[in-house]
């Protein structure tokens, strides 16, 4: 894959060329995310890019050390509890975070391990980690507002945080961890290809669908993917990019 760093940039660049071009209507409209407006999901990912600048994640804890604290109920609170900025300066305040994120995770040393939501990761899967949520959150931007928003090379990441977090995933279902290969093709027709091909469960078929069904924004029903062999089903219904 290309450097995460890299990909990472390219990605706010994209998000912020339609966060520019909305109109304050637009801006205080409803977002495919369910009781968020589009600036909610903008302030939302502004103060996880504020986290990771503000230089408080050197430990390696977990940031939500207990299980009866939600990822969801921790973002609703914060969100709420800073409604109400103009679209201009909470733009001006996600471009001030977003684009430091990158060479700050990329100024970490090799082995450091960050304090993130519910396990300590590396500054590089911390990387794929925003990538993922702020292309996923793109989707209830754009996909509200009727605005194109094209899929990439930068998928790869995407997909491949999904099946590398497929063991976390099966224990949070509270099933036995199965290997499992996943042969999708890319935005550009090219395969892409995770895990061993001899792995008794299988997942084919678009990339893009499999990354928006481990962002929770298409359910398997929804897709053309289809899966092969014992438990493959329950790892297409359970797979995620994204913390919980």
């Amino acid at each position: 894959m290309t450097d995460i760093f890299d990909d990472l940039a390219a990605e706010y660049r994209q998000l912020d060329a339609v966060l520019e071009s909305l109109t304050p209507d637009q801006w205080s409209r409803p977002s495919e995310a369910a009781g968020w407006s589009v600036s909610d999901v903008v302030l939302h990912l502004t103060q996880s890019e504020e986290t990771i600048i503000g230089g408080s994640l050197k430990e390696g804890k977990a940031l939500l050390s207990s299980a009866e604290t939600t990822v969801d109920g921790l973002a609703e609170e914060m969100v709420a509890a800073e409604r109400g900025m103009s679209p201009a300066d909470l733009l001006a305040r996600w471009r001030k975070a977003a684009f430091a994120t990158p060479d700050a995770l990329r100024a970490y040393p090799a082995g450091t391990r960050l304090s993130w939501v519910r396990t300590p990761l590396s500054p590089r899967t911390l990387a794929t980690t925003r990538l993922a949520e702020h292309w996923a959150h793109a989707q209830d931007i754009t996909v509200a507002l009727g605005i194109p928003y094209p899929d990439t090379a930068r998928l790869r990441h995407v997909a491949w945080l999904a099946h590398r977090t497929l063991p976390y995933a099966f224990a949070v279902a509270g099933l036995e961890a199965v290997p499992v290969f996943c042969d999708l093709i890319a935005p550009d027709g090219t395969r892409w290809t995770f895990g061993d091909p001899a792995a008794p469960a299988r997942i084919t078929g678009l990339a893009a669908e499999f990354c928006r069904v481990g962002a929770r924004r298409l359910t398997p029903e929804q897709t053309g993917l289809t899966t092969e062999g014992p438990h493959a089903a329950d790892a297409l219904r359970i797979v995620r990019n994204y913390a919980a």
